[in-house]
């Protein structure tokens, strides 16, 4: 029976709520009875209640509280409680949860996380707290720990578990198996057993299938994987990510830079990185930085107000161009009417272009060898496009206006302007990436620029020549 569908308690007659709703939302009336449970601090009803849930369940628990309800909801369920729940929580709820949280607790708490839990959680704190917390840890965990908090953020070393099985090769299968039995400090979960040399350099791998199926008098040497690739525990975690989702990783080995065995990547982790790298890009295409959903409103209207002004300041540019053609404007009035569609158009064009280029440039998809392609196929399709929308748009403008004449206009400046956007929406992310700047950030306020600037100078420019009317 999963934890959604506990119905009936052993202890009491009654009836405690499932979990999760149909849409798998947290129900009604499972939080108001963990809310009431917490406000009366009745320790044993909140541990009934939550007590059997999984960390990712907690997790989105404790964000769905209000903020003074996190603190004593931790403290009431005491022992009880999964620290691993915190990382699956926002950072900015995590961190003002461990300011309430005393130093003693958490150190308990995380001193019986795995490695790479609990570097997630200390890697958020400054510099004075983590040493608050690590200097109540038993030795050996606070030199592990803080080895890796020692290597660069966003590195395979902040991901890894330091927590895994090595042997030499010389042993047999028998003994690697009667080792994994009866050794008391190994990893809560391992796909595979690491081969090193007195040094404890890397020799190889062995999956645990394989040792399985392996008689207990054979080498490890004899059946050991030589060919497996390490990382480097200073290697960027997208790079990490990357590779574990073309080769169908689940595990590997962090090696350092005399290619020591320092620590182990899980599959587990490498999802969590590869959603929050997605995450990032999708924000940073917006222009939303590291914002999150349980971020104040204070924080959220900084984190916008400085790409709102950049694109205030692309508006004002785009203004300029329409105040060339103000006696353009001026003689014909439909001319207002319809250029916001050409503006629209292409935006919209080199959003669609500009999103499926920066998708490829962060999975490494589209580099010098396939530009030129994917640039020809761009433009092929705007063209389509352009003449398809050029159609539709100048008939329904000159029916509406009673003005063949307009509808060519606008016709042709939508075919400009799309084929402007096609470029732009793929080039201004190439561009950007070559120059250092994120493309994810920057590309949406660039190609906005170009596509507004080109719709209504093409649109009213052409009108102009077309109608020989003033500017």
């Amino acid at each position: 029976m999963t934890e959604a569908e506990r119905i009936d308690s052993p202890d009491t007659d009654d009836q405690v709520p499932t979990v999760r709703d149909e849409e798998g939302r947290l129900s009604g009336e499972f939080l108001t009875l963990v809310e009431t449970a917490i406000a009366d601090g009745d320790a044993a009803q909140l541990k009934e209640l939550v007590g059997d849930l999984h960390e990712a369940d907690v997790g989105d628990l404790i964000e769905t509280l209000d903020a003074d309800e996190r603190g004593p909801f931790v403290q009431l369920l005491g022992e009880d409680f999964d620290f691993a729940a915190l990382t699956e929580l926002d950072e900015s709820v995590r961190l003002k949860l461990l300011e309430e949280l005393p130093a003693e607790a958490l150190a308990e708490g995380i001193g019986e996380l795995e490695s790479d839990d609990a570097v997630y959680i200390l890697e958020d704190l400054d510099a004075e707290n983590q040493a608050a917390i690590l200097d109540q840890l038993p030795y050996s965990d606070r030199v592990q720990l803080q080895r890796s908090l020692d290597y660069p953020e966003e590195s395979a070393g902040r991901l890894m578990q330091t927590d895994f099985i090595a042997v030499p090769p010389f042993w047999s299968v028998g003994q690697t198996i009667d080792y994994m039995r009866e050794a008391e400090e190994l990893p809560d979960t391992f796909h595979e057993i690491f081969v090193v040399d007195p040094g404890f350099r890397l020799l190889g791998s062995v999956p645990l299938d394989k040792i399985l199926r392996t008689k207990r008098a054979t080498k490890i040497a004899e059946i050991m994987n030589e060919d497996a690739q390490p990382f480097e525990a200073t290697e960027d975690r997208e790079e990490v990510a990357r590779s574990f989702e073309r080769y169908n990783m689940v595990s590997a080995a962090v090696v350092d830079d005399a290619g020591r065995l320092v620590g182990m990547l899980m599959v587990d982790d490498i999802v969590d990185v590869i959603q929050e790298e997605a995450e990032e890009d999708l924000r940073a295409l917006a222009g939303l930085g590291d914002e999150e959903i349980s971020d104040d409103f204070i924080v959220t209207a900084r984190s916008r107000f400085t790409w709102l002004v950049v694109n205030l300041g692309t508006a004002i540019l785009a203004s300029l161009v329409i105040s060339l053609f103000e006696g353009t404007i001026e003689a014909m009035v439909a001319l207002a009417v319809l250029m916001p569609i050409v503006a629209s158009m292409g935006g919209n064009a080199g959003t669609q272009t500009m999103t499926v280029a920066v998708r490829a440039l962060a999975t490494q998809e589209l580099d010098a060898r396939n530009l030129w392609r994917v640039l020809r196929r761009e433009v092929l399709v705007s063209l389509l496009n352009g003449f398809g929308l050029a159609v539709l748009i100048g008939v329904a403008s000159a029916m509406w206006f009673s003005n063949t004449a307009l509808g060519a206009v606008i016709g042709v400046a939508i075919v400009i302007n799309m084929i402007f956007a096609g470029l732009s929406g793929l080039m201004i992310p190439v561009v950007l990436e070559k120059v250092k700047v994120d493309p994810a950030i920057a590309s949406s306020v660039f190609v906005t620029t170009v596509t507004d600037v080109i719709g209504f100078f093409a649109f009213l420019g052409i009108a102009a020549l077309w109608f020989n009317l003033p500017l």
